[in-house]
């Protein structure tokens, strides 16, 4: 495990933390999502994993201190995550992928432009309800 440099400045992600009901199920779909994009396994205990890109980390965890079952992206809270994606390609060849891998594709009919005519991206959703829209931000 490569530890981030120590002279980050203060902006940015430093992580975030998904609660989830089901590690495994969270874990193949983000685990998939995650090295598709880049980033590498960086922690793992009973409950929990993270990956990471550069100094930035996202931890999927079934916390003992958890209390709902589900997540829900319309109530108040969490919407989505947003990942730079790399171009177009890489965005379509997830996107194709992603069934395979435990996610569905939304806004379906306005694919890949969900988000504006210059906004090229992939919105999807796995089985827990959480969302990641996937960006190009190459051509």
């Amino acid at each position: 495990m490569t530890e981030p440099p120590g002279d980050v400045p203060p902006s940015g992600v430093h992580h975030v933390e998904l609660w989830v009901a089901d590690l495994a199920a969270a874990e193949k779909t983000f685990g998939w999502l995650f090295t598709e994009l880049g980033w590498q396994e960086y922690q793992r205990w009973d409950h929990g994993v993270s990956w990471r890109l550069g100094v930035s980390y996202v931890v999927v965890e079934d916390s003992p201190a958890r209390t709902g079952t589900r997540h829900e992206r319309t109530a108040p809270g969490l919407n989505h995550l947003a990942l730079h994606a790399g171009t177009r390609a890489d965005v379509d060849r997830i996107a194709a992928a992603a069934p395979e891998h435990g996610w569905t594709l939304l806004f379906a009919d306005r694919h890949p432009y969900a988000g504006g005519p210059h906004h090229y991206a992939a919105y999807l959703e796995n089985s827990d309800g959480f969302e990641v829209e996937l960006v190009a931000t190459r051509t």
